[in-house]
């Protein structure tokens, strides 16, 4: 176990980190992968103890997360340095450079989208999948309801969001925009939200199916896109998820989701929970939260990962947490990041003080996915 200096106003950095916890009988075990949002481009790949087996340095600090590909190699998601200046927030969640690295760190592919934010998927086929802010013609524009019109941009633009996929040489192969799916009407921005970006996507994936999974932050919904019509074919709402991250399709057909629990309808206590659902009939299959609900609460990023062995694999973002789960909610292994840093200046000194120990995924790997670590 690692324990940080004892700073009496760094609440976070007094408490444990490292390996907190491990049932080695019960853990799925293997490796877990992360990218901290502060350290500088540093990539950790920890064991089942906690240890560090493998690290890479890339030349952005992380803009999301990083992944392992098929091949062995890392896709990493960087903040690029000179991306759009959209509005204050922006630099918060803006990604934009993309690499592929070996293991022992040589660059192999390398792509830029100083508009992209939020998610990226690798997809089977070498291609990219990501999202990307547009403004909003401006008619459509005047039919964005909901929000604090109070905070809006001075010049009146909404920002809104653009699904591409680009293939190894950088060429856009598909793409969606989300105003031309979507009626404004029925996807209200939650009354304490700027209306700056809309509806925000914030996770992408893609089902056995085809269909694209869209996870949209400032309305709360989740949404499953046919790529050859763009037809929206279902949406689950703010009275199923709430602020939700990364829904993914799990083999049973059900979407397991990140939910971050802001602005949960009814509820006076925010928590997170992680959702199985059933994507007709929006059925709750599964859940886990703590049994001290506000005790296990992210209210940005997060993400769930189903493992072979049946147990979860939950990021709760904002604290650095790292942990798993059995399906009946006992947690049988956790890891608190001990890495802490700062945002840069113009993050830190008002949108997100201090020092963070965040990420916003963090991924389960079987030793059979690493072959090359020896």
């Amino acid at each position: 176990m690692v324990q940080q200096h004892q700073d009496p106003t760094f609440t976070l950095g007094r408490r444990p980190v490292g390996l907190t916890f491990a049932n080695k009988e019960k853990s799925f075990g293997g490796y877990t992968l992360f990218a901290p949002q502060t350290s500088e481009g540093l990539v950790y790949l920890i064991d089942e103890q906690g240890e560090v087996v493998h690290q890479w340095q890339l030349p952005v600090r992380a803009g999301r997360d990083a992944v392992l590909l098929p091949n062995g190699n890392l896709g990493y998601n960087g903040s690029h340095r000179t991306s759009a200046n959209l509005y204050p927030a922006w630099d918060l969640w803006h990604g934009g450079d993309f690499y592929e690295v070996t293991p022992d760190n040589k660059v192999v592919w390398h792509y830029e989208d100083i508009f992209h934010h939020h998610d990226a998927q690798w997809l089977p086929n070498g291609n990219l999948l990501y999202t990307a802010a547009a403004p909003l013609p401006a008619d459509i524009a005047k039919r964005v309801i909901g929000g604090d019109p109070r905070c809006d941009a001075p010049d009146g633009i909404i920002q809104s969001d653009v699904v591409k996929e680009v293939n190894r040489h950088g060429d856009v192969v598909w793409e969606w925009r989300a105003w031309e799916h979507l009626e404004p009407e029925n996807f209200p921005v939650h009354d304490i939200f700027d209306r700056r970006h809309w509806p925000m996507i914030n996770g992408l994936s893609v089902t056995r199916e085809g269909l694209v999974l869209m996870s949209l932050r400032t309305t709360s919904g989740v949404i499953a896109v046919r790529k050859e019509s763009g037809k929206v074919v279902w949406h689950a709402g703010p009275d199923v998820v709430a602020q939700q991250h990364t829904p993914v399709e799990l083999e049973n057909g059900t979407i397991l989701v990140f939910d971050n629990g802001n602005l949960r309808p009814g509820v006076t206590s925010p928590h997170s929970t992680v959702l199985e659902f059933d994507p007709h009939t929006q059925a709750i299959h599964w859940q886990y939260r703590d049994i001290f609900p506000p005790a296990f609460f992210s209210p940005y990023m997060g993400s769930a990962q189903r493992l072979a062995n049946g147990n979860t694999f939950i990021c709760e973002s904002a604290f650095g947490r790292l942990f798993e789960v059995t399906p009946q909610g006992e947690t049988v292994w956790e890891y608190i990041i001990p890495y802490f840093n700062e945002y840069p200046a113009h993050l830190s000194q008002g949108i997100i003080p201090g020092k963070q120990n965040s990420a916003f995924r963090a991924h389960r790997y079987s030793a059979n996915d690493i072959s090359w670590l020896k």
